[in-house]
């Protein structure tokens, strides 16, 4: 399934990138084209928290190759760790949610491994992440990663509770993006606000766009729990990806000749 990106082309490879993290073993996937002879701006693309063995993150990286940029699947749980069931989700993204600090370094460390790949421009590099992804990205973006801009697809927006790295009155640095489900039970109307504000008061060059009729998780179809306002959205998936596909074009402006 391509289904965001549309066509791409037929040299686009992926290959596994083994990495580690405080001796913990991480498995990253990469996405290029082999017809590249020079390094290209990379999209890093950060699992949700049930990181399932569907290649949903590996998808989006294979698509982003064939839009010019490479793409890089980081790994926040471990090589190998997948999750079947919501009760691993939970499992799994806990201990990440609770304690933000190390949780960007993790991110840190799935970074440095995508910049050291010889197809990556390590100098332009932006980030995306899906649900549990976007919390990430948007930790990222609080810590002044080394990225241009990130955007978050229904992604968790509440500002870390306790953390040195994330909690900083610093202006924000990298472009945010926010592609938001207005019914999402997850991040409800309240919510809002206290995100804007966040962003407003450390300056950050910010955009939310949110979604009528559309709960969490609308960009990937394999998710179908309408009562527990999880649902794919086959409109708001077309306008998030194409709201992304303009944000990128932004970012590296003209820097990804046509493949």
């Amino acid at each position: 399934m391509l289904r965001a990106g549309g066509s791409f082309s037929m040299t686009v490879r992926i290959r596994s990138v083994d990495y580690e993290h405080e001796g913990h073993a991480l498995r990253g996937e990469f996405a290029w084209d082999d017809q590249w002879t020079t390094p290209r701006p990379c999209v890093v693309v950060v699992h949700d928290a049930m990181k399932t063995d569907q290649g949903f993150e590996e998808e989006r990286a294979v698509t982003l190759a064939g839009m010019g940029y490479a793409g890089f699947a980081l790994d926040v749980y471990g090589a190998g760790v997948k999750g079947t069931t919501n009760e691993d989700a939970y499992s799994l993204m806990k201990p990440f949610e609770l304690d933000r600090d190390f949780l960007q370094a993790r991110l840190r460390a799935g970074l440095e491994a995508a910049a050291d790949l010889p197809e990556v421009d390590a100098y332009e590099m932006a980030a995306i992440g899906y649900c549990f992804g976007g919390m990430c990205v948007l930790d990222l973006a609080r810590g002044n990663a080394p990225l241009v801009g990130v955007a978050s697809f229904h992604g968790l927006l509440s500002a870390p509770s306790q953390s040195h790295a994330t909690q900083s009155t610093r202006p924000i640095e990298p472009r945010v993006l926010v592609l938001h489900g207005w019914d999402d039970p997850l991040v409800p109307a309240e919510l809002i606000e206290p995100f804007a504000r966040e962003m407003s008061e450390r300056h950050a060059d910010w955009q939310l766009i949110a979604y009528g009729g559309t709960m969490h998780s609308f960009s990937n179809m394999r998710y179908d729990m309408p009562e527990q306002g999880v649902a794919y959205h086959r409109d708001s998936e077309r306008r998030s990806w194409q709201a992304l596909t303009n944000f990128l074009a932004e970012l590296f402006q003209e820097k990804t000749p046509n493949v």
